[in-house]
């Protein structure tokens, strides 16, 4: 657009002193202009015509600030998204479009009046949804810095996803040597509470003052009296009968179990769905002691209750940081890879039970219909990730290719000439530190890569797998056999996001994921103060992002709760001589920041909207419903409003 015949065109009208153009405004020499134009002029209004204020707004209300200007004395003009780029062919129609919004915005700065923050109290404590690495990182780094932190996980044991993996790339780093230290030091720690086996099921009040209710399922083990000596799991007449989750479905357990060895808490859970005595009333096995279920009797400690029930925590908390991970894709859904019809089809998740010396196989590579080591396997990328045919969005997981190369470079340098190895790509995503140079090692130990998506996978009489595949840098399609094949599936929100994210008032994507409030500048915040989202709750990454995801909603929280934070008070406010209580605005709400409180008027009592600053975010819904004309919007007043419309037709 026409920037100079802009200044030219803003200098011209109504109480502007000062009119420049500068082609960094954000620039220290820029905000450096603006700070000397304030006080060289004794202006008491700034207009900012640049780009969306979403990105720079708090860039420069800082500016005015430090100048002696009320921050909220400043109006930007959005004439980057607004003007020149969406009508980048049109200079002319672009130009005189900014100077419509120049003059609109001028019109509003008219009638902008000094607002102050509003100060919160702040707990200095924290909730933190989900025990996987992300949350535990995050609770390390909380407590760490002083603060009491509240984990939270719904599942027995914390660890997440990570607690199933072999070995971690690019390094190939033992994944229990780094995680079981965490979980250790995690559950030791004086200002963590542990709450596993636990869901969040309410959240009230506000960014510093949040009240949470947990409700923690009965694990029919009494925690203190448990050592976790594995008595009752061995005496459980259900013992090596139940398919076991954290294996994949590859190993059994009881129904008095813990998932894995390394478990934080090691303290047993009986499963209610499966226990005899529960579900039966009877465990079938009493050896003269009447009434006794098998793990009560073996139990040497009295641990076993099968009294317990639910019970519902009350915590309060200053802030909330939601970490609850991922599910895997089921692979199932693609029908032509055979997965769940094929014994030998199986997920990159199951691949690591199998080769974790602490899985079903004791870490020897088996094929899992005869346990017999595989010749041959090949690797299949994006099952469920960037596919139209999904129900899916169209999303990179960000960790199948990498983790592909790694489960073939470890198959390849341990059997060597023993096995083939063929992995088959759409595009071969290896864009992390030393992720390139591994696939580079994998491909010299002779791992052959195919670039094509296979056809329908079939499997032949011998129980070995066949399918076809175009391979697009050898121009030609070939016939591969192998005796197992391996589906690097993608990534979906955790089960039960959707409705963690309507408790907890924050948006999610079309991925399913937690919303962000900016994908670059406020990557952990979201739309509620007070609540954060961290690592692959917010979008597909692998463990390294994971962690300094969480690192950075650690930091965030951090600085929030040093005991008094500020919110903006571009918020709701009620004249409450003109409101009738008809309670409009609380339906009209997203952020229940609305109630009704009785007020002593004139000869009677009423009842009147009374709105809670830190739940507020001026979004202005209210004071549209309003039939009453009784709430304004701090900020946003319809004077100043009306302004900027009547200023369109001038």
């Amino acid at each position: 657009m026409d920037i100079k015949a802009l200044v030219e065109y803003a200098s011209a009208l109504p109480n502007v002193v000062v009119s420049k153009d500068y082609p960094f405004a954000c620039s220290q020499p820029g905000q450096q202009m603006i700070k000397d134009g304030i006080k060289e002029n004794g202006l008491n209004r700034v207009i900012i015509a640049s780009c969306s204020p979403r990105m720079h707004e708090a860039t420069f209300q800082k500016t005015v600030k430090e100048a002696g200007l009320n921050p909220y004395l400043l109006e930007m003009a959005n004439i980057r998204e607004h003007c020149s780029w969406p009508h980048e062919m049109n200079p002319k129609e672009a130009t005189e479009k900014a100077k419509d919004l120049v003059r609109m915005s001028i019109m509003r700065a008219n009638l902008l009046e000094s607002l102050e923050p509003i100060q919160i109290e702040t707990l200095r404590s924290v909730l933190i949804i989900g025990g996987g690495i992300a949350g535990i990182g995050a609770a390390l780094k909380l407590a760490d810095a002083g603060l009491n932190v509240y984990l939270v996980e719904r599942k027995p044991t914390i660890g997440g996803h990570m607690a199933q993996l072999d070995k971690v790339f690019p390094t190939l780093d033992c994944a229990a040597c780094i995680l079981t230290p965490m979980m250790v030091d995690v559950s030791r720690h004086p200002n963590v509470e542990l709450l596993t086996y636990s869901e969040v099921e309410g959240v009230e009040g506000h960014i510093g003052n949040f009240k949470v209710k947990v409700r923690r399922k009965p694990r029919y083990i009494d925690e203190e009296k448990c050592t976790g000596c594995g008595e009752c799991a061995e005496a459980c007449l259900l013992k090596g009968k139940i398919s076991n989750e954290f294996d994949m479905g590859l190993g059994k357990r009881g129904a008095a179990y813990i998932p894995f060895l390394q478990a934080v808490p090691l303290k047993y859970v009986v499963d209610p769905d499966h226990c005899l005595y529960l579900t039966r009333g009877v465990c079938g096995k009493k050896r003269g002691n009447e009434g006794k279920s098998a793990c009560e009797e073996a139990c040497q400690r009295n641990a076993i209750d099968f009294r317990q029930k639910e019970e519902i925590i009350e915590l309060e908390v200053g802030a909330i940081i939601a970490a609850t991970g991922y599910d895997q894709y089921d692979a199932s859904a693609m029908k032509e890879y055979g997965y769940g019809r094929y014994e030998n089809v199986i997920t990159g998740l199951e691949l690591e039970r199998i080769t974790s010396p602490s899985g079903p196989f004791m870490g020897k590579i088996l094929r899992p219909s005869d346990k017999k080591q595989p010749r041959s396997v090949a690797f299949i990328t994006c099952v469920g990730s960037r596919d139209e045919r999904t129900d899916i969005p169209k999303y990179c997981c960000r960790y199948g290719c990498i983790a592909a190369v790694k489960h073939a470079y470890l198959l390849k340098s341990k059997f060597g000439e023993g096995v083939d190895v063929h992995v088959c790509y759409i595009d071969l995503r290896t864009f992390g530190k030393g992720h390139d140079e591994l696939y580079l090692k994998t491909r010299e130990i002779g791992v052959k890569f195919i670039r094509g998506r296979p056809s329908d996978i079939t499997e032949l009489p011998d129980g070995s797998l066949y399918f076809d595949v175009f391979d697009a840098v050898a121009n030609m399609t070939l016939g591969i056999n192998v005796d197992m094949v391996v589906l690097m599936a993608g990534l979906v929100p955790s089960e039960g996001a959707r409705e963690l994210a309507r408790i907890l008032k924050i948006p999610v994507g079309p991925d399913g994921f937690f919303t962000e409030l900016h994908p670059k500048l406020k990557p952990v915040e979201t739309v509620t103060d007070g609540i954060y989202v961290a690592g692959v709750a917010q979008g597909s990454k692998d463990i390294t992002d994971t962690i300094a995801h969480a690192g950075n909603a650690a930091a965030a929280v951090g600085s929030l709760l040093t005991g008094v934070a500020e919110i903006p008070p571009i918020i709701a406010v009620v004249d409450e001589e003109a409101c009738s209580g008809c309670a409009i605005c609380i339906a009209t709400c997203e952020y229940g920041a609305i109630a009704l409180e009785e007020v002593k008027a004139p000869e009677v009592v009423k009842r009147v909207a009374k709105v809670t600053s830190a739940k507020c975010k001026g979004c202005g819904s209210c004071a549209a419903a309003c039939p009453s004309n009784a709430i304004r919007i701090n900020h946003f007043t319809d004077r100043q409003m009306l302004a900027m419309v009547r200023a369109t037709f001038l």
